[in-house]
């Protein structure tokens, strides 16, 4: 069991219970992992605004500077590739403030008072219809790296067969197969929502209110914007310019994925599944919701505000 380091009077900071090594993870690089006081930590469940908020704290930290190497500066730290002591190193020769992205739920996670969390979340369905694009249109070589690089953790996983309703119900039914569990996730994150290290925000506020949003976000993190900067950062930050940048801002610059960088990110969407899931589906998922959250979380989950 792991403790997170220098517990503040009065706060009952989470714990590390367990650990979780699959096809995509190796949460045990956090057990070395060496905190420093200004970490920002951006967590989510996949598909969720992982690659937005990475672009977003970039371009706070470096004050809309063009042509950053997000992909690259802000790592995906429990991601089994490349190995933990290569990923280790790496991270520690940055001398910019940090910016690292995790998929952990908070149990499986050293967290510390040294860093700030921000924890993105995005309605379940919404999550399935854009991880049914990011797994359909992955290349030969994705599956590769994940299932076998360096050496094969798990059952593997493979290329969806079915349409996107059927792997909906697979991924509802056995809880986020073939990833990773959806509901312990979220609710992992959600309880711990009063901590003063952690923001919480939501994809479809991001899409709503983004310069707000973007400003939130720079006051959590204490960093100072000048008024002349926040329309190239608010520029920096949409969906046209990190396309237009995909080979920056994008894993790998989109070379795992049919047609690169643009498919990675796709839509940016919310509500495709609208038209399309069946109302018993739709009416599956908000009872499972309900059950697994309660109402307020599964209110948050599917609206993005918190009364």
């Amino acid at each position: 069991m792991t403790k997170p380091e220098g517990h503040g009077p009065g706060i009952a900071w989470p714990v590390k219970t367990r650990e979780f090594l699959n096809h995509h993870f190796d949460s045990t690089i956090w057990n070395d992992f060496a905190f420093r006081d200004d970490d920002v930590i951006i967590s989510t469940y996949a598909k969720s605004g992982t690659t937005w908020l990475q672009q977003i704290v970039s371009q706070l930290i470096f004050q809309g500077q063009e042509g950053l190497p997000v992909a690259e500066m802000s790592p995906w730290v429990d991601f089994r590739v490349p190995p933990k002591d290569a990923k280790l190193a790496e991270i520690e020769r940055q001398d910019h403030r940090r910016f690292l992205k995790t998929h952990l739920p908070v149990d499986a996670l050293v967290y510390s008072p040294k860093a700030k969390y921000i924890f993105s979340a995005r309605d379940g369905r919404d999550v399935l219809w854009s991880l049914y694009n990011h797994h359909s249109t992955a290349k030969a070589e994705w599956y590769d790296v994940v299932n076998d690089t360096p050496g094969r953790v798990g059952p593997p996983i493979g290329k969806p067969e079915g349409t996107v309703v059927e792997y909906f119900r697979t991924w509802l039914e056995q809880d986020g197969a073939p990833f990773w569990p959806f509901w312990p996730h979220i609710r992992s994150w959600w309880e711990i929502r009063g901590l003063p290290n952690l923001l919480l925000v939501h994809f479809t506020e991001l899409k709503a209110d983004l310069p707000g949003q973007i400003e939130r976000i720079a006051a959590f993190l204490d960093i100072p914007v000048t008024e002349d900067r926040w329309p190239v950062i608010i520029d920096h930050c949409g969906f046209d310019y990190m396309r237009r940048n995909g080979a920056h801002t994008v894993p790998a610059g989109g070379f795992f994925w049919e047609g690169g960088p643009r498919s990675f990110l796709h839509r940016g969407r919310n509500g495709r599944w609208r038209d399309v899931l069946p109302e018993a589906d739709n009416a599956a998922y908000e009872a499972r919701a309900l059950a697994e959250l309660g109402q307020d979380c599964a209110r948050w989950l599917a609206e993005g505000r918190i009364s």
